[in-house]
Order: C-alpha cells, then sequence, then structure tokens
C-alpha cells in the first residue's frame, strides 16, 4: 500500500535534477578555467592553450586526468585523516550553495513540473552565507592537518581574510533583504520582475543592479576575497608562501582544492546575477519558450565571470594590512551606512512625504560621515597626527 502511493516518478526527477546540475558545474568549471586563461592570455598579448581540442578547450580535462593519475603523496607529520577530509570540506559548500539558486523557469515533464532549480529555501540566502561560512573550514584544516609551518601560516591568514570579507558580503546583501522584503532566491528574483514608471523609461527593468548598486559594489568586492580571487589571492601567494594552504598537496586532492575555487567564483558570480541582475529574467519568445530564461542567466553570468576574469588580469595583489584595513575600514563601514539609508529609504516614505523623507536621508547621512568619518581616516600606523610620515625619525 505504501509502495503504491510511493511517487518513483517525482523521486528519480529530483535525483535527476541534482546529478545534472553537479555535472553541468563540473563542466562548467572547465569552460571557466579554459576562458580565463584565453582572456589573460589576449591581455597579456600571449596565445594561450591552443594544443588540446579545438583553441585548446579540452586543456583542462587534461589537465585533470593528469592530476587524477599523478602519485598522490602524504606528509609522514600530517593527521592523515583531516588531511584527506580537508579537500572535500572545501569544495562540498559550493556545490550545496548552487542548490537554492534558480536558473530558469522549469519544463512539465511526466505530468510533474521540473523546475529549474534544485530546492526553493524561504531563507535561500542565509542558506548561502551558511555555506561560505563553512568553506573555511576546508581552509584552515589543510593547513593545519599537514603538518608544516608554511601551510599552517598560509591557512591562519586565510582563514582571517575569509572571515573578515565575509562579514562585509553579508552585510551587502542585509541591504537587498530589506529592500526586496525576502529571504528566497526566487522571492528576490519576482521582486525584479517590474519596470521604471519614469516617462521613457519604461522598458527598463528594475534590477537591483540600478537601486541598490552600492551594495552590488560591496558584495562583488568581499566576493571576489571570500573566493581568494585576486587581487586578493593572499592564501596562495606563492612568493611569501609557497602555495599558501595546500602546499602539502598533490594529485586529485591539489585538483579538488582547484575545483572548489572555481566552484565558488561560479557560485558567487551566480548569486550576484541572482540578487541584482534579474536572475533569469528576459525576453521570452514563442520558440521553445523555456529555454530563453536558461540563456538569459548563462549569458548574465557569463558576463560577471568575465568581468571577475578581467579584474584579476589588470590589478596587482594587494598588500596583506592593506587587505585587512580595506575589508574592516571601508568595506563594513560602508555596507552598514548603506544598510542604514536602505532602511530609511523603506521605512519613511510610510511616515513622511516622498520630498521630506529625501532631506531628512540626505542630512543623516552627511552627519553620520562627518561624526564617523574621522574614525576611519587618519594616519598610518605608527605616526601621529602632528608628524608627517617622514618625520620624527632619526636624523
Amino acid at each position: 500500500m505504501i509502495l503504491a502511493k510511493f511517487d518513483w516518478v517525482g523521486w528519480i526527477l529530483a535525483v535527476a535534477r541534482v546529478a545534472v546540475v553537479f555535472f553541468a558545474l563540473l563542466i562548467a568549471v572547465m569552460l571557466v578555467i579554459w576562458i580565463e586563461r584565453k582572456v589573460v592570455a589576449d591581455m597579456q598579448t600571449r596565445i594561450g592553450p591552443n594544443r588540446a581540442g579545438p583553441a585548446g578547450i579540452l586543456i583542462t580535462l587534461a589537465d585533470g586526468v593528469k592530476l587524477f593519475f599523478k602519485e598522490g603523496i602524504i606528509p609522514v607529520t600530517a593527521d592523515k585523516t583531516v588531511y584527506l577530509v580537508a579537500p572535500l570540506a572545501s569544495m562540498i559548500p559550493a556545490m550545496l550553495a548552487f542548490a537554492v539558486i534558480p536558473f530558469g523557469t522549469g519544463v512539465h515533464l511526466f505530468g510533474h513540473d521540473l523546475p529549474f532549480q534544485i530546492t526553493d529555501l524561504s531563507v535561500g540566502i542565509l542558506w548561502i552565507l551558511a555555506m561560505a561560512s563553512l568553506a573555511v573550514y576546508g581552509v584552515v584544516l589543510a593547513g593545519w592537518s599537514s603538518g608544516s609551518n608554511y601551510p599552517l601560516l598560509g591557512s591562519i591568514r586565510a582563514t582571517a581574510q575569509m572571515i573578515s570579507y565575509e562579514v562585509g558580503m553579508s552585510l551587502g546583501l542585509v541591504a537587498v533583504i530589506l529592500y526586496s522584503g525576502t529571504l528566497s532566491m526566487s522571492g528576490v528574483v519576482a521582486w525584479q520582475a517590474r519596470h521604471f514608471g519614469a516617462t521613457g523609461l519604461g522598458w527598463l527593468p528594475k534590477w537591483n543592479l540600478f537601486l541598490q548598486f552600492p551594495a552590488f559594489l560591496i558584495y562583488m568586492t568581499a566576493a571576489l576575497a571570500e573566493t581568494n580571487r585576486p587581487p586578493f589571492d593572499l592564501p596562495e601567494a606563492e612568493t611569501e608562501l609557497v602555495a599558501g594552504y595546500h602546499t602539502e598537496y598533490s594529485g586529485i586532492k591539489f585538483a579538488m582544492f582547484y575545483l572548489a575555487e572555481y566552484m565558488h567564483m561560479i557560485t558567487v558570480s551566480a548569486v550576484g546575477v541572482t540578487i541584482f541582475l534579474g536572475g533569469w529574467r528576459g525576453p521570452v519568445f514563442s520558440f521553445v519558450p523555456w529555454v530563453w530564461p536558461l540563456v538569459w542567466f548563462l549569458i548574465k553570468l557569463f558576463v560577471v565571470v568575465y568581468g571577475l576574469v578581467w579584474i584579476r588580469a589588470t590589478l596587482p595583489r594587494f598588500r596583506y594590512d592593506r587587505l585587512m584595513s580595506f575589508g574592516w575600514k571601508v568595506l563594513i563601514p560602508s555596507a552598514l551606512l548603506w544598510i542604514l539609508i536602505t532602511a530609511a529609504v523603506v521605512t519613511l516614505p510610510t511616515i513622511y512625504s516622498a520630498r521630506r523623507s529625501a532631506v531628512i536621508i540626505a542630512a543623516g547621512t552627511v552627519l553620520l560621515l562627518i561624526v564617523l568619518g574621522p574614525l576611519f581616516v587618519g594616519p598610518p600606523r605608527g605616526v601621529s597626527p602632528k608628524e608627517g610620515p617622514h618625520e620624527g625619525g632619526a636624523t
């Protein structure tokens, strides 16, 4: 009786959806690595990969096969169990975070609606932040379990960086939550389905990119540091720490860290597309209508990923003290200020007129900058306000 009521088709479709998303992520990682190598090569006037496959597109697959069959070495001083678990702890959260991202409207198969999203959690944004927090464990466990000083120093430095910028990334999303009024990823996409009512702008969708542009900048900057991407790639600064926390890893275990980094990159880009660029929404045509939302999502994802690659090819690496100072003295205060402004924009028009609300918000912002600005802008460390950077030393 129980088996008769059990929906086998629904379960098979759910498992198939998870498998398709997992393999699509793996293929996307291969393509993103190839795109990055080709784009950076073009920007540096080099040829780039051109041997494996047409235009070198199979170079990532060749590298993966090579690392899979490469001998794996475990240091004698390593904690073997933690050493082997650390790569998984770094890769799995990136895959789980993608589970709440909607990338299309879905299709109808075998009498079942099959949404292009693994699950639609009512607290989807909190789920993504939770998975980003878990990714820190893979880094710190890899450095500690290796039994070497260099990976340990690299993991400590990486953990401090990731936790610091995770705060900034979370605060950037808080402003969007306040403005949209929902924690669901599909709810945020639905919120951006509106259009501007101004004359001549009725065709322009109300994406959070336009209305929450400071939050977009805060989120993308923090996401770069959270995923250890240049110019925030201090955890893997080869010139200082011999590749950082995964110095003692080789073979397939190193490949898992490499895979995790690019999975995190794709995931944060997909989150940015969903929250700030309208997600899968775009013009839909009568020909195969379920395909077009997926196409728009992939195009937007490519644009964001290309921007991250462009940043890597353009900006030099931060010095560590400046990286941490920027996170705590610029990014986080800016995010807190924008949260206050967003809360005022949402609340004050329900109490006062639009003009009076604008005056109150502008005056309050200026007052906060005047009062709190000096706390975050001062002379360099070790230099008193009365002396210049080259004064007061030995003569």
